[in-house]
């Protein structure tokens, strides 16, 4: 008899390691301008694998405002009691403060991080300059995720994601399960999110990893597809695997979506 997955035992993350981060904008560095940029980590991460880019945005200037979505950076069982309109409640709260308080804002974001700028995109285009996403997840081919509907009601998670990450010794801290009710609350919202691609018109540079064993090909194809952003460009990360922004390809991906945000931002004068 096979007994089914019940999700792996886990230690609670430190609190100080998972921690958002929130930095004032220096606008001595941005030429006078004040410019926020909201930085998502992905699902059943934290902002571990985003705190490298946000602490290099910091040092260019940029106000920088990185939740802790809801029901991540503790354990895994405290994700299936939230949804994925609690995580874009969250970053649209980001989103506010940072158009509050700045001239101009960029949304960055890994994996359903970038789901979620692109859904503040669709939604709240008037409030941003352009956005970033890498391995931006809004589709999947694999065919078990018709079942989850059914399969959340049987077993409360299936074996990770976390550490897709080719860089040796390199580690977000991410669950080691993924808990299957928020899954299907995720892919839910990606459903509608696709649906609602054409409506995205602001510039968009998309990272996306030759290699990836989370997020596949389908995603791309549903971007390059669906937006309406005449500014849009996909460039192919060839030394790293889903977490990116904790990978080989890193800096590159820090410098080169700097001078996109300097871009987009001083399009806006």
């Amino acid at each position: 008899m096979r007994i089914p997955f019940r999700g792996a035992q886990q230690v609670p993350l430190d609190p100080a390691l998972v921690a958002p981060m929130s930095a004032p904008a220096r606008p001595e560095l941005t030429g006078g301008r004040r410019i926020g940029v909201l930085v998502q980590h992905g699902f059943t991460g934290n902002p571990v694998s985003m705190r490298p880019w946000a602490e290099d945005l910091a040092a260019r200037g940029y106000a920088v405002e990185m939740p802790l979505l809801p029901g991540h950076g503790t354990r895994w069982q405290d994700l299936n009691k939230v949804t994925w309109a609690d995580w874009v409640a969250t970053v649209e709260g980001a989103l506010d403060k940072l158009a509050a308080e700045n001239d101009a804002v960029v949304a960055v974001g890994l994996s359903m991080g970038g789901a979620l700028c692109l859904r503040l995109a669709a939604d709240h285009g008037e409030d941003l300059a352009g956005i970033v996403v890498v391995n931006a997840a809004v589709d999947t081919m694999r065919k078990d995720v018709k079942l989850l509907p059914v399969l959340k009601h049987l077993v409360p998670g299936f074996p990770g994601i976390a550490n897709d990450i080719k860089k040796p010794g390199a580690d977000e801290h991410g669950y080691p399960t993924t808990p299957l009710k928020a899954a299907a609350s995720m892919f839910a919202g990606y459903a509608e999110l696709r649906k609602d691609l054409p409506r995205v018109t602001v510039p968009v540079l998309f990272f996306r990893s030759a290699e990836d064993h989370v997020v596949d090909i389908s995603s791309s194809r549903a971007l390059n597809a669906g937006l309406s952003s005449k500014d849009f460009e996909e460039r192919v990360l060839e030394d790293s695997y889903h977490v990116a922004t904790l990978d080989n390809d890193a800096p590159r991906i820090f410098a080169e979506s700097a001078e996109f945000i300097e871009r987009v931002t001083a399009a806006q004068d």
